[in-house]
């Protein structure tokens, strides 16, 4: 970066929102190349057309009742995932910290396994009125405990402790892979088949039913991490330091844990567990963007969008008439360009 660039406040602005106009703009191709890529292909003018036109021809079916929500859930779930993961890191101090992490992610899986495993039997009535929403339901409420507990112990004399949220958020982790464990091992043959799914993440239950409720989850809380971007620039300087500029460094903390649980929880509920999205995402977006979270966090939210598509897009393709878990897609990808990245650091630390 020049002097210029550096000096110049105005100049900065330009870039950021040059490279989120970039990303939002990538973001639109790749829904459009999502919407006509699949067992039934379909033209990318006839995808705008259904799109925006609507029809009854087959592929207007296709793009509006099968892949258009779908996407568009996909794009949320990603968001959620990517700006959590940025927001939590610079929360955390931990470049290895995302939603998974801190037991979001475990909680509503437990809530999930117990919802297949156990719902038919505990609660028959209650899983047949809510049909194909009972296990997202009882992801949520996982979720919104593990949330609640966190929350709780991380609460030390009115002020919010980060690292004891952290090491409640591993304790919670452990619990909950356990309580998954003890009920995949009573599950039958079909529970076992479903939950298995599910823990790998999938796309295929969105609907335009619940997309309203979801994007309200997501949009708001995202909205109110992506405002507190230049508040969490100030954090990175030290708790102490950013109460000095005058932050309040106790809301801040509780804003950011509540939203990241409301959105997260409220995505993978839908989608199961997609791991790697959040924690790797944030540092593709710094190696071009730097620090700065006013790029960092928004542009993580793009780009998880992005990538969580795209994931969604080779696991339908890969073996049609059947699909994948997404989650398989992003762990065969994400786990290979996090060593990269870890290696990378690692050399650039010798020189």
């Amino acid at each position: 970066m020049t002097a210029s660039a550096v000096l110049d406040p105005g100049l900065r602005a330009r870039r950021r929102a040059a490279l989120l106009m970039a990303l939002s703009g990538a973001a639109a191709v790749t829904a459009i190349v999502c919407l006509s890529i699949g067992a039934y292909s379909v033209p990318p003018l006839s995808v705008l057309e259904a799109v925006f036109l609507g029809g009854d021809s087959r592929a207007d079916l296709v793009i509006a009742q099968v892949r258009l929500p779908r996407i568009v859930f996909g794009l949320l779930v990603g968001a959620a995932l990517g700006g959590s993961g940025a927001a939590l890191q610079v929360l955390f101090r931990n470049p290895l910290a995302d939603p998974g992490l801190i037991g979001i992610s475990s909680g509503a899986a437990l809530g999930a396994v117990t919802a297949i495993v156990l719902g038919g039997s505990l609660a028959p009535a209650v899983m047949a009125v809510l049909s194909i929403y009972a296990i997202p339901c009882a992801a949520f409420i996982g979720a919104g405990l593990a949330t609640l507990a966190i929350v709780t112990i991380g609460n030390r004399r009115g002020k919010v402790d980060v690292a004891l949220m952290l090491l409640a958020g591993i304790a919670i982790n452990a619990i909950a892979q356990s309580g998954i464990g003890g009920l995949s091992f009573i599950a039958d043959d079909q529970q076992l088949r479903t939950l298995t799914f599910w823990t790998l993440g999938s796309l295929a239950i969105a609907g335009w039913d619940a997309l309203p409720m979801i994007a309200v989850c997501v949009l708001v809380p995202m909205a109110l991490i992506a405002s507190q971007a230049g508040a969490l620039n100030r954090f990175m300087l030290g708790e102490v330091e950013a109460a000095h500029l005058g932050l309040n460094v106790k809301r801040l903390k509780r804003m950011i844990i509540l939203s990241v649980a409301l959105s997260v929880g409220a995505a993978v509920s839908f989608s199961g567990a997609i791991n790697f999205v959040g924690l790797v995402v944030p540092h593709v977006v710094r190696i071009f963007a730097g620090a700065d979270n006013r790029i960092v966090v928004p542009g993580s939210m793009l780009f998880g969008a992005i990538l969580t598509v795209l994931a969604d897009l080779a696991a339908r393709m890969a073996v049609i008439p059947a699909e994948l878990p997404v989650g398989l897609v992003m762990g065969a990808v994400g786990g290979p360009f996090f060593l990269w990245l870890l290696l990378r650091t690692q050399w650039r630390r010798t020189l």
